[in-house]
């Protein structure tokens, strides 16, 4: 099957699927075939063995607008109601793929494309970027998460403030903060945020995957819970082939080499 469409760009290169949101003339406003083409991305990266990491970016002067101003005004309730739907499976999708999903940013992630990028795993923006909660401008609430999203990394008092004033942090708070993982100049960012994920694609797949999904797990369960989790869990992780490795490599004093099984 043929993935993409014209408004997203996706190559399987080695153990990377490399999405790149494709409507530069409109700073990468989100578009249902946008999302449509994310969507099926990330269900080949969930069921496709020889994906291990996806890597999202924009194309153009910034990394995602959002959603499209220049067409706000024109949908009724009803559209507007079936579109977030969609993006809100979207943004369920990325938190259920046991896979790292990385948010390469650059210009600016704004509205709900700031919440995309809060939904991946990783964030690794350009010196420069900007986040910016813009719904406010527009006499909307956020969504895509943001409410969520934002409230558990910077608290409820400074994610209101964003959110009700709608201005931009600076990638330099955004780091301080811990939104950002990395901050990397421009012209390193794509080189960089390859190299990363590939020294995350040639990890304990597994190991990895499960991580991404306790971690998550623990936003909205107790630590009771979490601790049973983990004691499941790694019930069925030593008997991996990648902690067999592990064991077997760190023993040898060489680097292991994990298959992701």
């Amino acid at each position: 099957m043929k993935l993409g469409n014209s408004h997203l760009l996706v190559s399987h290169e080695g153990p990377i699927l490399s999405c790149v949101l494709n409507q530069p003339d409109r700073l990468n406003a989100f578009s249902d075939d946008m999302i449509s083409g994310l969507m099926e991305a990330l269900l080949e990266a969930e069921k496709n063995p020889e994906v291990k990491v996806v890597v999202l970016s924009g194309a153009g002067r910034s990394f995602s607008a959002g959603g499209d101003v220049k067409t706000m005004g024109e949908a009724d309730a009803s559209h507007l109601y079936d579109h977030v739907g969609k993006l809100n499976k979207l943004i369920l999708k990325i938190k259920q793929v046991e896979k790292p999903v990385i948010a390469v940013v650059h210009g600016y992630a704004a509205g709900a494309g700031f919440n995309l990028a809060l939904a991946c795993d990783q964030i690794l923006a350009a010196e420069e970027s900007k986040f910016v909660l813009s719904f406010a401008q527009v006499g909307l609430v956020s969504d895509g998460g943001g409410h969520y999203f934002l409230s558990k990394l910077i608290g409820p008092y400074r994610t209101k403030e964003l959110l009700f004033t709608a201005e931009p942090i600076p990638v330099e708070t955004a780091a301080e903060w811990g939104i950002v993982n990395r901050v990397i100049p421009l012209e390193n960012l794509e080189s960089d945020a390859m190299d990363y994920a590939l020294r995350l694609a040639n990890g304990p797949g597994r190991a990895i995957g499960m991580m991404k999904k306790l971690v998550d797990l623990s936003e909205r369960s107790s630590l009771e819970d979490i601790l049973e989790q983990e004691r499941l869990t790694q019930a069925i992780m030593v008997s991996t082939e990648d902690h067999k490795e592990g064991v077997q490599a760190f023993k040898d004093k060489r680097k292991p080499e994990f298959i992701g099984r």
